[in-house]
């Protein structure tokens, strides 16, 4: 599960008069505890592991508490500057524009948003190696959302 959603998911546990919220997306499990006595939320988040080994009990598997911080990548963030559909390629079963390993030149295409029925190629506005890539194909996006992380 990513940062994005983990937040989105606090915001609405602390908007509400919601105490305790459990999640689990594919093997992740996530547990969001609203505590009167703690200043900020707490983030439980279990390994595919432990969840499925998880005794009645929950003293009994171990759990890992992730802060309620985001946290910003090193190097230059590429921004989606519109609202729209994020695809790695021109067109399905043709090769990404990019891969994490890349090197790309300020200018160089990175992947294509798709809004209103209108593909819009976004280009790299710096050069470096592409350190990662934070957006699944075919997943909207929201202005401003990090896309790329070049470095």
């Amino acid at each position: 599960m990513d940062l994005r959603k983990l937040k989105t998911l606090i915001d609405l546990v602390a908007e509400s008069d919601i105490a305790e919220l459990e999640v689990t997306e594919g093997e992740s499990k996530v547990r969001i505890v609203k505590s009167g006595a703690m200043p900020q939320n707490q983030v439980v988040m279990m390994q595919p592991q432990q969840a499925h080994s998880q005794m009645p009990m929950q003293s009994a598997a171990p759990q890992v508490v992730v802060p309620a911080v985001s946290v910003e990548p090193e190097g230059h963030v590429v921004k989606s500057p519109m609202v729209g559909t994020f695809y790695r390629s021109s067109a399905p079963g043709s090769p990404a524009y990019v891969e994490v390993g890349s090197t790309v030149k300020e200018g160089q295409t990175v992947c294509i948003i798709e809004a209103m029925k209108l593909l819009n190629e976004i280009d790299a506005d710096a050069s470096g190696v592409i350190k990662q890539i934070l957006v699944e194909n075919g997943q909207p996006v929201e202005f401003g959302q990090p896309l790329f992380v070049i470095g």
